[in-house]
């Protein structure tokens, strides 16, 4: 087995690797942090780009609406039509971008299964309350073409 340190770990500014397993990660507890705060819940560049589409096309809607289930990030009123627009990785799409870190595998796994079975909560208490639900990934939103075809089709649909 060969050790070797590598620049940028936790609290000593190197990190130990085991060649040929997964490098830790590069950050500090500090800035890996400040960076996870950053992170919002609403008005992510995802959901940004869906809802610069969907009023270009015309749709007028609310957003956040706090007294539905998950508080879904789009919502057509009158149509009785929710959206929820997720990032792949912290909803765990399973594309590229949702793969889970390397590190703290037992802690993530149990993160995101919990995430993904208060989003299947939401979508059912919805769906009993008489809307209709579309999910958007965020890998999703990078093909406006393919998005505007999902949205045109979700909306024209009567329930």
């Amino acid at each position: 087995m060969n050790f070797f340190a590598r620049e940028g770990g936790p609290s000593s500014g190197f990190t130990l690797v085991l060649e040929g397993l997964p490098l830790a990660d590069n950050r500090t507890a500090a800035s890996r942090s400040a960076l996870m705060a950053r992170i919002g819940s609403k008005d992510t560049a995802p959901e940004m780009s869906v809802r610069r589409l969907l009023f270009s096309m015309g749709h007028r809607y609310r957003l956040h609406r706090r007294d539905l289930p998950g508080k879904p990030d789009i919502v057509f009123v009158s149509k009785r039509k929710a959206i929820f627009v997720h990032g792949c990785f912290w909803h765990a799409h399973g594309c590229k971008i949702g793969k889970l870190p390397r590190t703290r595998v037992r802690f993530w796994k149990a993160k995101m299964e919990r995430n993904v079975a208060r989003d299947i909560e939401n979508e059912h208490r919805l769906h009993c309350q008489g809307w209709d639900v579309l999910t958007i990934w965020q890998c999703e939103t990078r093909d406006a073409v393919l998005l505007r075809e999902r949205l045109t089709l979700f909306l024209s649909k009567h329930s």
